[in-house]
């Protein structure tokens, strides 16, 4: 077990940069947008909810890798990404959460999500082990500028190893981990396939090997693994070398009959101009889906909702409040939940819009949430103020000149006819795939466009499927209520 003493606070510095990837920002950035532009892409329908995702040099795995995170939104839902992986470096009886600090990378940091990190470690024995092993395995590493350049922005992470192959412990890290195994988490398993054998014989195994895990069964999973170790295959020395990861996300899902293993792409380093054929590594992109996801998007409710002259208050006390704070104190202040309406605990998506001089310096918001609107508000009032890419940090001269619009979006309808749209009154919401982009109600109005025109934009500027995108995807309206702070 760990001392927790020896636990300093440290940013985890790059080990793969250079080695199985660029040290250079500029190159690494180039190489992993051809990795993108290159990869499979695989329209699906429902919400993934974990990836199976190799850790290769990306001159032998990144096309496969970038087609497992391309199965996701680049305007990612995610609030955390749990990225798992079966140590290279050291065995020891349980997992370790890297929890004192950020990772590292030529892309920039990738914040960890040190209270969930925390949370695991001082909650459950089977996570208390030192997060030195993570300082030498390049396996969560090399996820990590993958989705740093793919997703518009990045949710925190939580970094895991696993140190252990006894299954009766891996159960105990599934179940800890349970909690956060929700749809607004992403869950990134870390593995290469077969290890060694000649390239043939690992288009068998890992066709096998995938077959069993995707059959969602833990015991078929760990049976084709025993099957696979007495047929003595020649160089093979794995099946999976994170299986113990790949049994975690197993056990995970087993319960929920909802989930489904998709099996996105494969090749093995064979493949690549710079691999052999005698000896290979075999690496696939699998995803975990929800199968309903799609209906859980759509409400038929046509509830209207409004708000008091009180709640409208509060609403940019909260948003003003939550910027004022990081200004001056460099950190968020806590809502007290006792002085926050019912109205303001339901879940609806929000847009924090920040204008000087009717010029806007940010907007960021979330369009569907699990969070209450109050926490969406507070968050989306940081993310504008200081995140939005567009911009630099809003300075506290700047807030001094700063108004505040604050978009509350209704639920979503879908619909099958352009005239159903009213402009002004209705945002739109275009699905395609896992492509999807919205644009709010007012941004018709602003700009003076006809509906088609509305659609248009939306389907090839936030969808990312074309101008004409839209007549081949789903389509959904929604109220968006526009609130304009009242500084008199």
């Amino acid at each position: 077990m760990e001392v927790f003493s020896q636990d300093k606070s440290t940013d985890r510095k790059p080990y793969a940069a250079g080695r199985f990837y660029s040290a250079d920002k500029e190159t690494l950035t180039r190489d992993i947008a051809v990795l993108f532009n290159n990869c499979k892409k695989t329209p699906q329908e429902n919400h993934v909810r974990a990836l199976i995702v190799p850790h290769a040099g990306y001159v032998y795995s990144g096309k496969i890798a970038a087609a497992a995170f391309s199965a996701t939104p680049k305007e990612t839902p995610y609030k955390n990404i749990f990225i798992i992986g079966s140590s290279h470096v050291r065995a020891f009886n349980g997992a370790s959460v890297y929890n004192t600090g950020d990772f590292i990378t030529p892309l920039g940091r990738a914040k960890v999500n040190l209270n969930i990190a925390n949370k695991l470690k001082t909650e459950n024995k089977v996570f208390r082990f030192p997060v030195d092993v993570h300082l030498n395995d390049h396996n969560l590493e090399l996820q990590i500028p993958l989705f740093q350049y793919y997703y518009t922005r990045e949710p925190e992470i939580v970094p895991i190893m696993i140190g252990t192959n006894s299954t009766k412990l891996i159960r105990d890290i599934a179940e800890a981990l349970r909690p956060w195994f929700t749809p607004d988490n992403l869950f990134v398993i870390s593995s290469d396939f077969s290890h060694y054998p000649h390239y043939n014989d690992a288009v068998e195994i890992d066709n096998i090997t995938a077959e069993a895990l995707t059959s969602g069964n833990p015991e078929k999973f760990l049976t084709m693994l025993e099957e696979n170790s007495s047929r003595n295959i020649p160089g093979l020395a794995t099946s999976m070398c994170g299986w113990t990861s790949g049994l975690t996300l197993l056990y995970l899902a087993e319960s929920d009959k909802d989930l489904e293993f998709i099996r996105i792409d494969y090749c093995n380093s064979g493949d690549s101009e710079y691999g052999e054929k005698n000896e290979v590594v075999g690496y696939h992109a699998i995803s975990l889906v929800e199968k309903n996801k799609t209906k859980h998007l759509e409400t038929e409710s046509s509830e209207e909702f409004s708000f008091t002259k009180e709640e409208k208050d509060i609403i940019f006390s909260i948003a003003r409040n939550s910027i004022r704070s990081m200004l001056d104190k460099n950190k968020t202040s806590p809502l007290n939940d006792i002085h926050i309406p019912e109205a303001l605990k339901k879940q609806y998506g929000a847009f924090v819009t920040l204008k000087i001089n009717g010029n806007l310096r940010g907007c960021i918001g979330r369009f569907i949430s699990t969070d209450p609107l109050n926490e969406v508000i507070r968050v989306s009032a940081l993310s504008s103020a200081f995140e939005d890419p567009r911009f630099n940090p809003l300075t506290k001269t700047e807030f001094e000149k700063t108004d505040i619009e604050i978009t509350i979006l209704g639920p979503l309808k879908r619909i099958h006819n352009p005239r159903e749209i009213i402009l002004g009154k209705h945002g739109i919401y275009i699905k395609k795939g896992v492509r999807s982009g919205t644009m709010l109600p007012q941004v018709a109005i602003e700009n003076g466009w006809t509906v088609e025109e509305f659609l248009g934009y939306t389907s090839r500027d936030k969808a990312g499927i074309g101008w004409d995108g839209w007549k081949s995807a789903e389509l959904y309206i929604y109220e968006g209520l526009v609130l304009e702070e009242n500084r008199n």
